[in-house]
């Protein structure tokens, strides 16, 4: 007892002496507040060249240079400067008389300790005895894919001429935010014509190869008078409702969707030689007239184009140009000296014909090199065995020969509904389709089938079809025979076999999307990956509201559509100069969860959501960055943790999709989406 008695007190002091790191409070997750600035906000009949700005805590700008704009415009950038709690802006231009200054720093600014970003602040004074007020505010996001437009330029023109959009600068000007978002301020009373470009040389005008958006007509700006509600909080924590007169500035709901219009200056962008039997142009646009190579004097084959000594394989764009090299002497040539006839754009931003001459080097691989000279040293020449008594000739490859090497793309699982593709690894001069056996098993016995090779346009030279109506979960066998195919290099194949089985319906999803209120219109749907890239794609056509979808592997997809005005199934882009708009894009908001042998009917209403809150969080690249502590919002599911996925069709099971086994057809439900609090009106007009 007595030991305890002592330890008490002994623990208790020592407690009381020891450090301790004291509590920090909550944390700041509020931004910089405006305390003072020189000149006032609204100050007139003013003309400062340097601004200062004072908030009630350390703060530090972000990308300054990109994110702070000048209304209107400075030839001159400004020096935008933090220190402490003040901001400082130093004008290099002559500010013009009786005009109205905004100075934007859209979300700049932000707390030196907790990050929390000020969005949206400006500073205003005038250099006459007035200041204009009205305000345009809106969002600008990709046309195709409905992704926020961060950091664009956009501003307005209250006359135009057709040369204005090209040659002047615009009037007044803001920048879009992280999330898209824009306000052009303290504007006149008048019509302006809205545009947003990506700038990218910092002229303030719209040059052919920029991004850009705009609006069909001119804007009107207006204020009108409002009600606003406040909560008022007393010292005791009680509260009461206050209503006071306001003002709001409209428009506010302006969408802006920015496209390229395809424009790109045409010249020689890249040459190469990346191995001995091939060389590649690369070009800044695609052409319709494709250049002439020829040889030049000094080289093997002097004279000769290209079309004599190498095969042409264009992309599918039509800006790079691959050559398979096949006259032997100019293939075991180091160096090539070709002279390149093709389109260039010039000063006057026409296409005229120009002449460039080029090297292209190839040095082997120093193990090719030992390879290479050992070749030489043995008796490299085919060799065949002939049997005496039966006379079957048996073929004796030579040492380390090059051997052409065939294959098929559809590896051991082969799609219901696609042919099978034939593949080379060099390009081909013949191929022996007697020496091609695609055989099927019936029993244990395998079948021959009877077949067609149908070339393969993206790749004439090594890629080819075989059309087949595959038997589900059949087993299949594709034997190529030795000399069978042969390359234009003179390799052939050695023996090839694979066998493959045919997927079974019950291994695919089908889904039915239904679009209520679009059967007037031809429309593209596309479903996608995480990483909004299209897999499969349907029309729909006009006089009728559903797509269709078959033969979908299980997995999760995002959708979106848009509306195929020319038609031609791909997106158009627009044409500012001829007010014409890209074809109109809308997301699915929800992640569809697909399994197997299901059959999915999903109701979507295209303009059910503002146009702004349709694309999934998930697959969007331009995302705001979140504040310290904040989680990344979770886009919904068509299928929440409770849909249990059962391939049976037990009646039992959770959910609403229907299996494709059972009686009941359920598909997704409903399909109904909520508009989320905040969501803007940014709706297609």
């Amino acid at each position: 007892m007595r030991l305890l008695a002592w330890l008490v007190p002994a623990l208790l002091l020592a407690a009381c002496a020891s450090m301790g790191r004291p509590e920090g409070g909550a944390r700041d997750e509020e931004p910089p507040r405006y305390v003072s600035s020189n000149p006032r906000p609204g100050a007139t009949g003013v003309s400062p060249t340097r601004i200062t700005v004072n908030f009630d805590e350390n703060v530090q700008l972000e990308e300054a240079f990109s994110k702070v704009v000048v209304s209107p415009a400075q030839k001159n950038m400004p020096q935008v400067s933090s220190n402490g709690k003040r901001v400082t802006v130093t004008l290099r231009d002559t500010l013009l008389p009786n005009t109205t200054y905004t100075i934007d720093f859209a979300d700049a600014i932000k707390d030196l300790n907790e990050g929390n970003i000020l969005d949206g602040f400006a500073l205003d004074f005038s250099t006459g005895d007035v200041i204009d007020t009205l305000r345009i505010s809106g969002m600008v996001l990709q046309a195709e894919n409905l992704e926020p437009a961060q950091g664009m330029l956009v501003g307005v023109y209250s006359a135009m001429t057709d040369t204005t959009l090209t040659t002047l600068p615009m009037d007044r000007i803001a920048r879009t935010n992280q999330l898209g978002q824009f306000t052009i301020r303290n504007l006149p009373e008048g019509e302006y014509h809205i545009f947003a470009i990506n700038d990218v040389n910092r002229d303030y005008h719209w040059d052919r190869s920029e991004d850009i958006a705009f609006y069909d007509t001119t804007i009107t700006p207006w204020v009108e008078n409002i009600m606003v509600t406040d909560t008022l909080y007393s010292s005791t924590g009680a509260d009461s409702i206050v209503t006071r007169s306001g003002i709001r500035f409209m428009p506010n709901d302006v969408l802006l969707t920015w496209f390229n219009t395809g424009y790109r200056a045409q010249y020689l962008a890249e040459y190469k030689r990346p191995e001995r039997r091939k060389f590649t142009l690369q070009f800044g646009a695609p052409s319709d007239t494709l250049p002439t190579v020829t040889i030049v004097d000094g080289a093997p084959g002097a004279g000769r184009l290209s079309g004599e000594w190498a095969l042409l394989q264009p992309n599918a764009t039509r800006d790079t140009l691959e050559y398979w090299i096949t006259d032997p002497e100019v293939l075991a040539a180091d160096s090539l000296r070709l002279a390149v006839h093709y389109l260039k754009t010039d000063t006057a931003d026409q296409l005229s014909w120009t002449d460039d001459t080029l090297r292209f080097f190839f040095r082997e691989p120093k193990d090719n090199k030992k390879k290479k000279k050992k070749d030489e040293e043995e008796d490299d020449t085919p060799k065949f065995l002939v049997d005496s008594v039966t006379g079957d000739t048996t073929f004796l490859p030579p040492p380390d020969m090059e051997w052409l090497v065939p294959g098929i793309t559809s590896g051991s699982r082969q799609e219901l509904h696609m042919p099978l593709r034939l593949t080379a690894s060099l390009p081909l001069a013949s191929v022996d389709t007697a020496g091609i056996h695609l055989e099927q098993q019936v029993d244990t016995v395998w079948t021959a089938l009877p077949f067609t090779l149908r070339p393969d346009s993206t790749d004439r030279y090594r890629s080819s079809f075989i059309d087949v109506k595959w038997t589900e979960g059949g087993k299949y066998r594709l034997r190529i025979d030795t000399l069978a195919m042969t390359s234009v290099y003179g390799p052939f194949n050695r023996p090839f076999s694979q066998d493959f089985t045919a997927k079974n319906l019950d291994d695919y999803s089908n889904l039915n999307f239904m679009l209520p209120g679009t059967d007037s219109l031809r429309l593209v749907v596309q479903l996608l990956t995480s990483n909004d890239t299209p897999v499969y794609t349907t029309v729909k056509p006009v006089g009728t509201d559903v797509a269709h979808f078959t033969f979908l592997n299980p997995g999760p997809y995002y959708a979106r559509l848009f509306v195929d005005t020319t038609p031609n199934g791909k997106w158009d882009t627009g044409s500012p100069t001829d007010s014409i708009q890209p074809e109109e894009v809308y997301y699915y908001s929800k992640k569809l969860d697909l399994k197997k042998n299901w059959d999915v009917d999903q109701t979507w209403d295209i303009y059910e959501l503002a146009v702004d809150k349709q694309k999934p969080y998930a697959i969007k690249k331009n995302k705001p960055k979140l504040k310290r502590g904040e989680e990344a919002p979770r886009d919904e599911s068509e299928f929440g943790e409770d849909d249990i996925y059962d391939p049976f069709g037990n009646p039992n099971r959770t959910g609403n999709n229907s299996n494709r086994n059972s009686n009941s057809f359920g598909g997704f439900g409903s399909g109904s989406l909520m508009q989320s609090t905040g969501a803007s009106n940014l709706l297609r007009r």
